[in-house]
């Protein structure tokens, strides 16, 4: 399991003096365990996001003990892309959780592949129930089914890991294809009324050989 050192962080107004030291400021907390603030060393905390993701258990190990916990939320600024601040979810042992776990397209779809036609992903991930121990970094998606424009994919046809349930709703659609736009039906050109044409000039000339008799 992977770990995750952290201090007491006594003076929650103090955020950005921390930052500014390679620290960011965090929190757990879950059903039973109240929350905490704590705060954690950049560096290490990136390390550990990437290894795991949002899905996977981190033992926090500081002060307040050792408790098991999933990243649940990570505040990124919008410019670095530097983490600011995150939250963990400490879940009680022995009982299964809800995450939303993304997905990764996998395979080659033949009506992308044969009739030219645009894979839509509707779904970039789904809610699954699972032990902690049983949750999946992500979950593939096969398109091969994908065969016309009128095939998709629901979430009830994904296949999921051993120990692992389905918790969006089984009808959701995760992914289609769409018609290339060439094989739209162009709408019929409208002929012009000539008969108003020849009315509008006739009309002009009556007024211009009335003006020449003046």
């Amino acid at each position: 399991m992977v770990t995750l050192n952290y201090v007491e962080r006594k003076n929650v107004g103090n955020s950005e003096n921390l930052r500014k030291e390679g620290i960011i400021p965090a929190v757990f907390y879950g059903k039973k365990q109240a929350s905490q603030p704590v705060a954690v060393q950049r560096s290490e905390f990136v390390k550990v996001w990437k290894a795991v993701g949002e899905s996977g258990v981190v033992s926090l190990v500081g002060p307040h003990g050792t408790v098991d916990a999933l990243i649940h939320e990570v505040d990124v600024d919008p410019v670095t892309e530097i983490p600011r601040h995150a939250d963990f979810y400490v879940f009680e042992k022995g009982k299964k959780i809800e995450v939303n776990i993304p997905l990764v397209f996998v395979g080659v779809a033949p009506a992308v592949k044969d009739l030219s036609g645009n894979l839509v992903k509707v779904m970039h991930e789904i809610t699954i129930e699972a032990s902690p121990e049983n949750l999946p970094h992500e979950v593939e998606v096969d398109i091969s089914s994908l065969v016309g424009f009128d095939s998709v994919i629901l979430a009830k046809d994904i296949a999921l890991p051993k120990g692992v349930s389905l918790a969006t709703d089984e009808g959701e659609v995760v992914a289609s294809v769409a018609a290339p736009r060439g094989d739209e039906p162009e709408e019929p050109a409208v002929a012009p009324d000539l008969s108003a044409i020849e009315v509008v000039k006739k009309g002009k000339k009556d007024e211009e050989s009335d003006g020449s008799a003046e």
